[in-house]
């Protein structure tokens, strides 16, 4: 199954998105992960939509809650493209779930940036509490994956070895409709992940290139903090990133970049 969020004036709402384009309201976002084994099933029950998602208003299917930890550097080959050693332990920076956008919201140029970077990432959404767990016990606690653009403002970014501002700034967390991971699978086996700009492919990468695994990354941030569901942890990017090519390319207004995962999906967004 895939879920998407819907905003119509109330709390926003998680809706089952069907492969016709249409969308059926299931519950609002912190009842839906407050219970989550209840919700599922009362979406699986559901036939068809009764909306088309054109209709609607979209929103991130993830409670205000929720934490969004990323990772960087954790594919062997984007490492390499930025001159850096493999990480011992995973590099984790967090977001807020402001940022977050879902497919087709414009993405303002921030002042004082040359344009956007791209990075095209799986996202994993916890479903269960996890504290302490192991890496398989992490793994089975997905509750679905999305595609995620970490949309970097390079600049800020490298003002400090902190990377907050640049990884925080207004609608640069574009978002899929999640995919169950039941549905999904296991990004164990390698999942293709890629960016197209305006048509041309500019990542095009895969998670068997991941240093850290799904499950370990899980596991690791459960062993300091306790991961609850609708937290959404942002796996890191692939080789092909544009401020590391000669010269710097950068997402400008006017240009289209979307971000796909193999057999989740994708997040389109026009730059303004």
């Amino acid at each position: 199954m895939r879920f998407i969020g819907v905003r119509d004036g109330r709390p926003v709402r998680v809706a089952r998105l069907f492969d016709d384009g249409t969308v059926a309201d299931v519950a609002e976002v912190t009842d839906f992960y407050a219970d989550l084994p209840a919700a599922l099933a009362a979406a699986a029950a559901l036939t068809g939509g009764d909306r088309a998602r054109a209709e609607i208003v979209e929103a991130p299917a993830v409670p205000p809650s929720a934490r969004v930890l990323c990772v960087g550097l954790n594919y062997r080959l984007h490492a390499d493209e930025a001159g850096m050693k493999l990480p011992e332990h995973p590099a984790i920076f967090g977001r807020w779930t402001a940022s977050l956008v879902t497919d087709g919201t414009p993405a303002p140029v921030p002042p004082g940036e040359p344009g956007w970077d791209w990075e095209v990432e799986l996202a994993a959404v916890v479903g269960r509490p996890l504290k302490g767990a192991s890496a398989q016990e992490a793994l089975a606690g997905v509750f679905g994956y999305a595609a995620f653009n970490d949309l970097s403002a390079r600049t800020h970014q490298l003002h400090s070895r902190l990377w907050t501002v640049g990884k925080n700034a207004d609608v640069s967390g574009p978002i899929s409709p999640i995919t169950t991971a039941d549905q999904a699978g296991d990004p164990g086996t390698g999942w293709r992940l890629t960016t197209v700009v305006n048509g041309e492919i500019m990542q095009d990468g895969s998670t068997a290139d991941m240093v850290f695994g799904v499950g370990e990354l899980l596991a690791y941030l459960s062993e300091v903090m306790t991961l609850n569901p609708g937290d959404v942890i942002a796996t890191g990017t692939p080789d092909g990133v544009g401020f590391k090519r000669t010269p710097p390319r950068y997402l400008r207004p006017g240009d289209s970049v979307t971000v796909a995962v193999q057999g989740v999906g994708s997040v389109r967004t026009p730059v303004v």
